[in-house]
């Protein structure tokens, strides 16, 4: 027996140190105290914010990278378009008694037999080179706007996604919070049900209603896997472990600015716009391209000939007569290129007013709305719901009451969530169509 009586109920612990203290020295405790210790590290889930989630879909998104390879495309075009012709090289040997072998001889070689060495090369002529890299060059220019337009559609998405998360993990909290409030009502009625105090019709309503709220909170969960694995899609699926979770909440954010200030700040900032201004100067690019090639090249020839003894030189230049070719067709079909890239530059103008119009107009009305769940319904939804459930406790409400009052409370709270994430997307909807996350 150890030094008194144990204790009825002792931890693990407390039975180690008695242990401890009854056999071994004082001296060695500390050190097989801190052996029977087994500290246990948990790793933590990774959490990103919304910021965060941009920045590594820009990085790691694969579809965006593929897209981006386009810039490098293009430039790799503006070498080949910086290229000069190559000089042409030619040589021939005539008259070699091939048929008539008894015929070769030093004599037959140096004057009967006839040797040609030329270079060629072709002079451009119209500044053909310098167009075709500027052409080249304004090519890249609308294919890095059109990237950055890419990268604009991603960050949305991701907002968008982003937002979707957030209103699970809302709702899952909400459902947990009913969960365990609910479970208190639970306990209750068991208990006045076997006291007599109710039916057992209204105890299996209460048990029903009990399901609703366990369903609720398993279709949360199940609602905020599936939207993080979209967002995990997003991201890139080596950008985040498995695990990883979202930081933020669904919040309130006034915007402060009128439509006019936002049209015009995306006629400055839009990619896509943008890429259509770059489209008109590309045209223009394409038609100096079309006029040059329109000029004759001069083919320009050196000979070095050697033939009955003697070594002589030729100079040769031969062109082409623009008498039917003048390039007229790529001529014409650049200059409606050209208005074909104007229009487009016109309706890419209508497309971002209406983008930021149809924004402005959707972040407003979902102020609205939030407005009006914060300027009383929520509170008063929930006064309701608890003076029932207190009446009820009491005996002073019907069962029906209170689980009205229960429903009426949860399908404001969820409406508010919503509504809040609506807004949120509105307002990720109105950065995307301005063109810049930097909205007053």
């Amino acid at each position: 027996m150890l030094r008194g009586q144990l204790p009825v109920r002792l931890d693990r612990f407390e039975v180690a140190s008695i242990v401890l203290q009854e056999f071994l020295p004082l001296a060695v405790l500390p050190l097989f105290l801190l052996l029977a210790v087994h500290v246990s590290t948990g790793q933590t889930a990774t959490l990103i914010s919304l910021d965060q989630a941009i920045e590594l879909a820009l990085a790691h998104n694969h579809a965006l990278r593929a897209t981006r390879t386009l810039i490098f495309q293009n430039q790799a075009q503006e070498i080949t378009a910086n290229l000069r012709p190559n000089p042409v090289l030619g040589a021939d040997a005539q008259f070699i008694p091939i048929f008539s072998p008894s015929d070769f001889s030093k004599d037959d070689l140096d004057l009967a037999q006839q040797f040609d060495l030329g270079l060629s090369y072709l002079f451009e002529r119209g500044h053909k080179r310098q167009s075709r890299l500027q052409a080249a060059r304004d090519q890249t220019a609308v294919t890095r706007a059109q990237v950055t337009d890419a990268e604009r559609a991603l960050t949305f998405n991701v907002g968008q996604q982003f937002v979707s998360v957030l209103l699970a993990e809302s709702t899952l909290q909400l459902a947990l919070e009913d969960l365990k409030s609910f479970q208190t009502t639970v306990d209750i009625s068991e208990s006045q049900f076997k006291a007599g105090a109710i039916s057992e019709g209204d105890y299996l309503k209460i048990r029903l209603q009990f399901l609703q709220f366990q369903t609720d909170v398993s279709s949360a969960r199940l609602a905020k896997a599936q939207a993080l694995i979209s967002l995990r899609e997003m991201l890139g699926y080596n950008a985040v472990p498995p695990d990883y979770d979202v930081i933020g909440d669904l919040a309130y954010e006034p915007l402060k600015a009128n439509l006019e200030d936002l049209q015009a700040k995306a006629l400055k900032q839009r990619p896509d716009f943008q890429a259509a201004v770059l489209g008109v100067t590309a045209a223009q690019s394409q038609i100096r391209l079309a006029k040059a090639n329109g000029k004759v090249d001069v083919n320009g020839t050196f000979d070095y000939t050697h033939t009955s003894g003697q070594n002589t030189a030729s100079i040769f230049a031969s062109f082409e007569l623009p008498i039917f070719n003048r390039n007229q067709g790529e001529i014409a079909r650049t200059g409606y290129a050209l208005t074909q890239a104007q229009e487009s530059q016109l309706s890419a103008s209508d497309t971002v007013l209406s983008d930021v119009g149809n924004a402005y107009e959707a972040i407003r009305s979902n102020d609205e709305i939030v407005q009006l769940y914060t300027s009383g319904y929520l509170k008063e939804a929930q006064e309701s719901r608890d003076i029932s459930e207190y009446a009820y406790k009491r005996g002073a409400a019907s069962l029906l009451d209170f689980l009205d009052a229960e429903r009426t409370y949860r399908a404001a709270q969820l409406a508010y969530r919503q509504a809040l994430a609506s807004y949120m997307t509105a307002l990720e909807q109105l950065r995307e169509a301005v063109g810049t996350r930097n909205l007053p």
